[in-house]
Order: structure tokens, then C-alpha cells, then sequence
């Protein structure tokens, strides 16, 4: 069976930047499951696998369009400390929840803390990066009906 719509795909990976620096890998862990064609994964390295079959290894380099986005300046922003009453023990690195204009959530990192601001970004940590996959497919299979409807791969000792 190849990597197609609806498939669930298993597969190991490397992630690396452009240095070379490895950012993320399955190796050593259980292979990473996902539902092809559903947004699970960044769409460049989605595009990428579809046809693939079992066994199958490939390089695939994805620019940030079509990994996590590119790099906004307007996304880093200074906000007063104030802002952030209630919320203890402010660290560089933490991750805080925000809201658009809509009321949709969304993560921000702090970046930096002055004695009057913090300094927020709502980039995605690897936004304006280009990612080099090193990926193995170790497993497809058609999607369970369940699978499907909640968009998610079930795992063995999952039950709804």
C-alpha cells in the first residue's frame, strides 16, 4: 500500500536545520503515526510522501512556507509586566497561551524579561527555517472509520 489520503502512515525521521544540527528525531522511539492528507504533519513533507510506499527512505527539504512559516517581525512584541498579572515565575523560553482579535488561541514564547516588559514571540520556533527530513515509511494502512472522524490515529489501547 503507498502513502495516500486517508492512509495511516508510521515513520521514523531526522529533523535537521541548515547547520546541520539535528532538531527532532524518532530514532531510538517508536515511529511517528499520522493520518496522510489531514494536516498532521507540515505540508511540504506531507506533499512530499504521498506515493511512497513501505520501506522506502527519502531526503525532503521543505521551505518555510511550507513548514511552519516564515519569520514575522510584527510577531515579537514588547509588552508591559503588567500584562501578565497572575501568571508566576515569568521565564525566558516559557510558553503562554494568547488570544487573536477572534478569540482564537494561540502560543507565544518569552523571549526576553526587563525590568518593566517582557518581550513576547508568536512565531513558531522553527518559522523562517528550512527543514531537512531524513524519513524512513515503516508502516501504512488504510484509516479506521473512528480514525478518520476524529482526525487522529488511534493506538492500540486507545478506546472511545
Amino acid at each position: 500500500m503507498t502513502v495516500k489520503k486517508d492512509a495511516v502512515v508510521e515513520m521514523h525521521y531526522t529533523l535537521k536545520n541548515d547547520a546541520g544540527e539535528v532538531i527532532d528525531s524518532s530514532q531510538g522511539k517508536e515511529p511517528m503515526p499520522f493520518i496522510q492528507g489531514h494536516g498532521n504533519i507540515i505540508p511540504g513533507l506531507e506533499k512530499a510522501l504521498e506515493g511512497k510506499k513501505v520501506g522506502e527512505t527519502c531526503d525532503v527539504s521543505v521551505a518555510p512556507e511550507d513548514g511552519y512559516g516564515v519569520h514575522h517581525e510584527e510577531g515579537i512584541q514588547e509588552i508591559p509586566k503588567e500584562a501578565l498579572q497572575g501568571i508566576d515565575n515569568i521565564e525566558v523560553g516559557m510558553e503562554l497561551q494568547s488570544q487573536d482579535e477572534q478569540g482564537n488561541p494561540f502560543i507565544v514564547r518569552v523571549e526576553k524579561i526587563n525590568e518593566e516588559t517582557v518581550t513576547i514571540n508568536a512565531n513558531h520556533p522553527l518559522a523562517g527555517e528550512t527543514l531537512h527530513f531524513n524519513v524512513s515509511i515503516e508502516n501504512v494502512r488504510e484509516a479506521t472509520a473512528d480514525e478518520l472522524e476524529h482526525g487522529h490515529v488511534h493506538s492500540g489501547s486507545c478506546s472511545h
